[in-house]
């Protein structure tokens, strides 16, 4: 991250982009679907606040943590409507629902893995019968 930009009054979208490693698009993107409402300059150029910023540091680690779109939407919208505690409840919520993905994941990756363990086992025995070096 660049250093000093913490002080910053106001961002270009060029130096978050640069700052967060992530393309112009990527942020144009979250303000045409509501995440991020940066003000306009008289010459139409974006201009962001230190809130706007972050806005998108939340945005990232919530991607990050995969979370969807809609679900880190609601949960700064929460945040704007009814406070931090619910935005705290409904992240926790959402972490919950995250935390079984992943278990149910981890479970189905282990059971492919006791698959193909089962299946090399059968297939180098069945290459011994054949009396084929593996």
């Amino acid at each position: 991250m660049a250093m000093g930009s913490e002080e910053k009054e106001y961002y270009t979208i060029s130096e978050l982009a640069s700052e967060f490693e992530i393309s112009t698009r990527t942020i144009r993107y979250y303000e045409e679907i509501g995440l991020l409402s940066p003000k306009r300059t008289s010459g139409n150029q974006r201009i962001f606040t230190k809130k706007d910023r972050a806005k998108l540091k939340l945005i990232l680690r919530g991607k990050r943590l995969g979370f969807s779109l809609e679900e880190i939407k609601e949960m700064i919208e929460i945040y704007d409507t009814a406070g931090e505690p619910e935005q705290i409840r409904l992240a926790l919520k959402y972490g919950e629902k995250k935390l079984k993905e992943i278990d149910e994941k981890i479970n189905e990756l282990q059971l492919l893995k006791e698959d193909l363990l089962t299946l090399r086992d059968m297939l180098l025995n069945r290459l011994k019968e054949l009396g084929v070096d593996t």
